[in-house]
């Protein structure tokens, strides 16, 4: 799963690198992306790509309140097609959401029951943003009155090599070349963009140990990516 990540680049680098203009809404930097959180997505309306802000946690046209996207905030992408809830979105509303890496924990097969797990960076070995695939749904509410909420969802898949060390599943990280055929909403040929959702190359991504920090989310700032000791090493 992918639960927390890193969104810290400046909107306008993440903007230049993707292709699209600056966003309207800004948001604030952040070394501790929690679900709920509103981050930005880049998404195409047929003619140009949008950076905009959208809710972490998707929640479905048909939810009846939105505190459902609390437990959205990752797709399978093995079930996008069979699911209610993505396989609108995974036709029409699909996305990509830029992040400077990502945070998952391994538990040491091998310590006690209640031993801290051991959370890691990942991240582009060249710094470069990630781009996860994700899905983009509008949810208008019960109420007549109510702001419409856009949200969004990571669509995670199997690991790859250095990934399966730490957890059995990882975010689809789009390459470059596939980001125009999985943006294009003409294009709805499941078959086809199900096959861009594997495992990213083991060389798109390195990772190292951080500070148990990062499990607290009120934590933030740039102290939490810096490699710190495995929590073994830190008792020592």
């Amino acid at each position: 799963m992918c639960g927390r990540y890193v969104s810290a680049t400046p909107p306008d680098q993440i903007a230049a690198y993707f292709g699209t203009e600056a966003p309207e809404a800004l948001l604030e930097p952040s070394y501790n992306v929690a679900p709920t959180r509103d981050v930005y997505a880049v998404l195409s309306d047929g003619s140009a790509r949008h950076l905009d802000a959208f809710h972490w946690g998707l929640v479905p046209l048909w939810a009846k309140d939105a505190k459902i996207g609390s437990r959205m905030i990752n797709a399978r992408a093995e079930t996008l097609a069979e699911k209610n809830a993505y396989k609108s979105a995974f036709k029409r509303r699909r996305c990509i959401i830029p992040a400077d890496g990502f945070y998952e924990w391994r538990k040491d097969p091998d310590a006690p029951a209640k031993a801290k797990k051991q959370p890691y960076f990942i991240h582009h070995p060249n710094g470069e943003p990630l781009a996860f695939a994700g899905l983009w749904e509008v949810w208008k509410g019960p109420s007549k009155d109510q702001e419409p909420l856009r949200s969004c969802v990571i669509i995670t898949t199997t690991p790859n090599e250095p990934m399966s060390a730490i957890h059995d599943r990882m975010p689809v990280i789009l390459p470059e070349s596939a980001w125009a055929t999985w943006l294009d909403r003409d294009i709805d040929d499941l078959e086809l963009l199900g096959k861009l959702l594997v495992p990213a190359p083991p060389e798109l991504i390195t990772m190292h140990t951080v500070s148990t920090d990062v499990n607290n989310v009120r934590n933030d700032g740039e102290h939490l990516i810096e490699e710190a000791p495995p929590i073994g090493a830190e008792a020592g």
